[in-house]
């Protein structure tokens, strides 16, 4: 059993009503790691073009009863809704992507690909400030993505992070290329065997 995993919540770059389910999939998921009494972080949400949706998001859950989640979530969620964005519009389908990544199982890249920049941690006004550079960017030089780690005191636990961050990045990065393809394939047969879902949720996506 795994007592530390990273969910990714994707819509594939679906239409807007795909990305106001995946931002609803996250609070659903997130009161359920509240009441299983997890230890939940959300380490990166990408908003949509439309407010208070989302086209992905990553969450770092610890804790014991983890599996429960990842056996209830992971796959493809189906979300049957009228849409709240195109009243006449004749789908009720919604389809968005949830995947599981544990430390071990993330991407393997060659570590010369990534470098590394300090910078200043900052608080919230009113609070003191790091003065020195302990935060850590990492970057991964063939894909542009990165990620900012600032969470420790020290330089060298914020690089470990970062890096950690990263490849969850880069595994969730992978995962959406074939969510992607699914919603082309979704869009254009409309068809709920492609789907395959193992979590219908029929709630209005208001």
């Amino acid at each position: 059993m795994n007592n530390k995993i990273y969910l990714q919540i994707t819509s594939g770059r679906g239409p807007a009503e795909c990305c106001r389910a995946v931002a609803l999939v996250l609070e659903k998921i997130l009161k359920q790691a509240r009441e299983l009494k997890l230890e939940a972080e959300v380490l990166e949400r990408e908003q949509g073009e439309i407010n208070r949706t989302l086209f992905s998001a990553i969450i770092s859950l610890e804790g014991n009863k983890i599996d429960e989640i990842v056996n209830e979530w992971e796959g493809v969620i189906q979300w049957t809704a009228q849409s709240p964005y195109r009243i006449y519009h004749k789908r009720k389908n919604w389809f968005v992507g949830v995947k599981s990544f544990t430390p071990s199982e993330l991407s393997d890249v060659d570590m010369k690909y990534i470098t590394y920049q300090t910078l200043r941690s900052s608080g919230a006004g009113g609070q003191h400030v790091n003065k020195t550079e302990t935060a850590v960017r990492a970057i991964h030089n063939p894909s542009g993505l990165s990620v900012i780690a600032s969470d420790q005191r020290s330089q060298h636990q914020n690089k470990k992070l970062a890096t950690e961050r990263l490849l969850v990045k880069l595994s969730a990065w992978t995962e959406e290329q074939m969510m992607q393809e699914a919603q082309k394939n979704w869009d254009n047969h409309n068809s709920l065997e492609r789907g395959n879902p193992v979590k219908v949720i029929k709630e209005p996506l208001n």
